[in-house]
């Protein structure tokens, strides 16, 4: 009896161990991210809010800011034939990027040089065959080692015979003759012009192309690099991941271009473009991301893992740093439509309660009996109607977004936190005719998300 018993126990503890190994076995090969910098777009889960409060503000990269005085004192001093249309000072405030032209120039092509925060010219960065385009989108990196912009060929420059640009030589000459003359006529009375500051020339090796590309400079002005290489593509809009070591960027053709330009200027419209998100690293590297076009501007997640696009009324996840990228879709129309018939509903009875409100204080008795009597007339017209024989509505049909005002596409991103994105629908009309235009049902909604437990292999 004590044989069989003890046959039995030990039957039963070799079981239980056994399942114990089985299920440590189990833990030890699945784990839950301690970040969703671990987890691929596609792994990841989301909880879906509507009408919260509008997100902290967020830290622009290219912040508005006042010329540099210094940077102007130079160019009133040295350079009086150009203009310094800008000034972008580094996020440690120690370099200052200049943006100008020279007289002759067109309107939309300028240049650009690296000044130190006390006015001292450092170097010029752009060579004299390559215009800068789209000033308000030139930003630094996070960290302040690199500053990138867009730039093309610039027209009607005529290249020297040994191989340098023309105009620049022309220029040369005429300065130096400015100075010869200063130095032989004693006799005048003009006041001496200043010698312009020396500084290091850029390189004029790097390549142009007749569309809009992505470069990038060091932080004092070295090392022009040029990014992209798309000859017929337009990058506009371009955002550094939070650690400096790529950009998010848009891009469309230059028939998508000119064509989207034409139908905005017959709207009578501010032509804001549209393009497909590109992902494009400081070793050039580039992966186009989607083939949808959007007009909103592509955000990163704070920990630099992935980045945010928004299409009319879905958001796309995309990984940045995986070997095998994945993306996920979060189309938001159903729980957007049902938000916003709330949200009307809302504003409804927020209205018809401050329009009661007015005719009670700004009625006499008298009218106030005929509007009492019209509305009596207007509710027992509306009881007739109401009593009339109807279809039941199907409580689970989706309202008819035709009868929401609030309705609207996603037209800005914020990523907060890693957890949290927030996104903003909203009617945006920018008109030529500032008076027509118009920014209506602007509504904060946003994302929280969790990541999955994922096998170890």
């Amino acid at each position: 009896m004590f044989q069989r018993n003890s046959k039995i126990f030990l039957l039963v503890s070799l079981l239980l161990i056994s399942a114990a190994c089985q299920r440590t076995a189990f833990e030890k090969d699945t784990v839950a991210p301690a970040s969703l910098r671990d987890v691929p777009a596609l792994k990841m889960n989301f909880r879906f809010e509507t009408d919260v409060p509008a997100p902290p503000e967020p830290n622009q990269q290219n912040p508005m800011e006042e010329k540099s005085n210094a940077v102007q004192a130079d160019f009133d001093q040295t350079r009086p034939q150009e203009i310094l249309e800008k000034t972008i000072s580094s996020p440690d405030k120690q370099g200052v990027l200049a943006v100008y032209r020279k007289a002759g120039d067109q309107s939309s092509e300028f240049r650009l040089d690296m000044y130190a925060a006390d006015g001292r010219l450092l170097r010029k960065i752009t060579p004299n065959g390559m215009a800068v385009h789209f000033p308000d989108t030139i930003v630094w990196s996070p960290d302040g080692s690199n500053v990138a912009f867009v730039a093309v060929t610039r027209l009607n420059q005529t290249a020297a015979p040994n191989g340098t640009d023309a105009n620049a030589n022309v220029n040369t000459n005429t300065t130096a003759n400015i100075e010869t003359n200063i130095n032989t006529d004693a006799n005048t009375n003009a006041a001496p012009v200043a010698a312009p500051t020396q500084a290091a020339e850029p390189s004029s090796n790097v390549l142009t192309f007749r569309t809009e590309q992505i470069y990038i400079a060091n932080a004092d002005g070295g090392d022009l690099k040029l990014l992209t290489q798309n000859e017929g593509l337009i990058y506009f809009y371009f955002i550094w991941s939070p650690d400096g070591s790529a950009l998010a960027a848009l891009a469309a053709t230059w028939k998508e271009w000119q064509f989207m330009q034409y139908q905005t200027d017959m709207r009578g419209e501010i032509f804001v473009p549209m393009g497909r998100p590109r992902l494009v690293e400081k070793n050039g590297r580039e992966r186009r991301l989607d083939d949808n076009l959007t007009v909103v501007q592509p955000v990163w997640s704070p920990d630099s893992a992935k980045v945010a696009i928004a299409y009319d009324k879905e958001i796309r996840i995309y990984d940045a740093i995986s070997d095998a990228p994945t993306q996920a879709a979060i189309p938001l129309r159903n729980p957007l439509l049902i938000s916003s018939k709330t949200f009307d509903e809302e504003l409804r009875r927020k209205t018809e309660a401050e329009a009661n409100s007015n005719i009670d204080a700004n009625a006499n008795s008298n009218a106030n009996v005929n509007v009492n009597s019209n509305v009596n007339a207007g509710n027992n017209n509306a009881n007739v109607t109401q009593n009339s024989p109807a279809a039941s509505p199907d409580v689970n049909a989706l309202p008819d977004e035709s009868t929401l005002v609030s309705f609207n596409p996603i037209v800005q991103l914020e990523w907060t936190e890693d957890k949290m994105l927030y996104l903003q629908t909203g009617y945006i009309k920018e008109m030529k005719d500032t008076a027509n235009s118009a920014r209506s049902y602007l509504r904060w909604h946003r994302l929280l998300f969790s990541p999955q437990a994922v096998k170890i292999n």
